[in-house]
């Protein structure tokens, strides 16, 4: 099978994602070792045994819905490549609003302690390790094997000697401590919301659904948050869809409350100083 019969033969097999093309290559990619100039010069060279296969059991996963991130094993976040695996949430570009805003407020060029609640892949601690070169960063999750995957990450960076990765249900393990900034990408899906195969069936559960409402875990959150800030301490979170009006009821007593909005135009990040 050459280059081009291949990409042939994996948009076909893949025709029923709307993204069977882009699909196909980068996973005849992942196979090959090769990059995309390469495949485009090259389309009659011949796949060797070993690389078919590899590229026939990609796009056996791929056309079950598992996510394309989990079967390369990698997502970029705000320009950082990241490992990525069944145990974290891929990192969606939405997130990167929450880096931005957070980069608005902080001093870059002072010593900074934040604290990333449910930090999964390590995407948002990383990303802010990477920009603000006097942070150091405590990533907390609840969920030891995402915290593996987040120290993989930040190794990969060379920001792991600014980061400490603990264990922990929301602030629980740094109640008695204090920060300057917190912030989260918390779930926030209510649990009857149907969402796409590709989502619902591979990522975790405990990252994307929180309760009957959506808002259980923003309940418990922002008051410890309160209690973890320094005055004048920022808090920003990501927030789904429809949730701005209830967030803000959750922020009364909180200064200078404004929300970001996404590409989209929807409220993605609440921002709320202590005040």
């Amino acid at each position: 099978m050459t280059y081009q019969s291949a990409l042939s033969h994996g948009a076909a097999r893949l025709q029923h994602l709307s993204t069977a093309q882009l699909d196909a290559q980068l996973l005849l990619r992942h196979a090959t070792g090769k990059d995309r100039a390469f495949l485009l010069t090259h389309p009659d060279d011949e796949l060797v045994p070993e690389q078919q296969s590899r590229f026939d059991q990609f796009l056996a996963r791929r056309a079950q819905h598992e996510p394309i991130q989990y079967i390369l094993g990698e997502q970029e976040f705000y320009g950082l490549p990241l490992h990525v695996t069944p145990d974290v949430l891929i990192p969606r570009p939405e997130t990167e609003h929450l880096i931005e805003a957070a980069l608005q407020r902080l001093p870059h060029d002072a010593l900074l302690r934040i604290a990333d609640i449910g930090t999964g892949s390590g995407a948002i601690a990383i990303a802010l390790a990477h920009a603000l070169p006097h942070a150091v960063i405590t990533a907390l999750d609840s969920s030891l094997l995402a915290l593996k995957v987040a120290q993989k990450n930040a190794e990969r960076h060379n920001v792991e000697n600014r980061i400490r990765f603990l264990e922990s249900d929301l602030l629980d393990a740094v109640a008695e401590q204090s920060f300057d900034a917190i912030v989260s990408n918390p779930p926030y899906v209510p649990d009857d919301e149907v969402l796409e195969e590709q989502v619902r069936e591979y990522e975790p559960h405990s990252a994307l659904y929180a309760g009957p409402s959506g808002l259980e875990v923003y309940r418990r959150l922002i008051p410890q948050a309160w209690q973890g800030l320094e005055p004048q301490g920022w808090l920003l979170i990501e927030i789904g869809h429809g949730q701005r009006d209830a967030i803000a009821a959750l922020l009364a007593d909180w200064g200078e409350v404004e929300f970001m909005n996404d590409l989209q135009e929807i409220p993605r990040i609440a921002i709320a100083k202590k005040v």
